[in-house]
């Protein structure tokens, strides 16, 4: 409560932090791996019916997007566009979720390299899932999702992080014994949760179903 302010509502509030915080939404970003300029190839409407699109990776839970976008607007391959809210977009005019199978095969070839720099963009968050992740089952860990992760590997990250939280990727690798691309492992899981249709356990990726 600030000063001045009664606990009925009365007197002053802090309008001025209201005001600052109702004018920063939660904005989510997309990643573009293809730009259409065309449109689809195989859309059969003639060209001025059509509009240009985009095949995107989102940030924030790894959706992928198409996206169409404004007519006035050319992006390239790795620009960061907002999805949502609405009201933010400048470029999005419309954006609908895909399966992996929908990509063009550039944005499939350009898949990795994003999933890369989104990691390498928020390393805290992915440094915090080695930090936080938990048992799935009784015999499984989350940890044991991650390529090349076994038992030993596992308690051992469980037995650092009880010293203390992780603070990098470099930090992972010095103090864990035998894991030595901490970065590229997580990479690898988030790849697979976005191809594959048929995992049984996803832990960074919302597929929207």
């Amino acid at each position: 409560m600030s000063d001045g302010a009664t606990a009925d509502g009365g007197g002053t509030t802090d309008e001025t932090n209201e005001t600052d915080d109702a004018a920063e939404p939660d904005v989510s970003y997309a990643v573009v791996l293809d730009y259409l300029a065309h449109g689809h190839p195989d859309d059969d409407r003639p060209q001025y019916e059509k509009s240009p699109l985009a095949h995107a990776l989102g940030e924030s839970e790894f959706r992928l997007y198409e996206l169409t976008l404004d007519d006035s607007d050319r992006v390239g391959i790795g620009d960061r566009l907002v999805v949502e809210p609405t009201g933010e977009r400048s470029t999005v005019d419309r954006s609908r979720s895909i399966a992996f199978g929908d990509l063009t095969r550039g944005a499939r070839q350009e898949l990795e390299y994003a999933v890369e720099e989104i990691v390498e963009r928020d390393e805290r968050r992915f440094v915090d899932f080695y930090n936080d992740a938990q048992p799935i089952t009784l015999r499984l860990h989350q940890l044991n999702l991650l390529p090349g992760i076994g038992k030993k590997l596992r308690n051992n990250v469980l037995d650092e992080r009880k010293r203390q939280p992780f603070e990098t990727f470099a930090d992972l690798e010095d103090r864990v014994s035998g894991l030595h691309d901490a970065k590229g492992v997580l990479v690898d899981r988030i790849v697979e949760e976005i191809r594959e249709d048929d995992l049984k356990y996803r832990t960074f990726v919302d597929r929207d179903e």
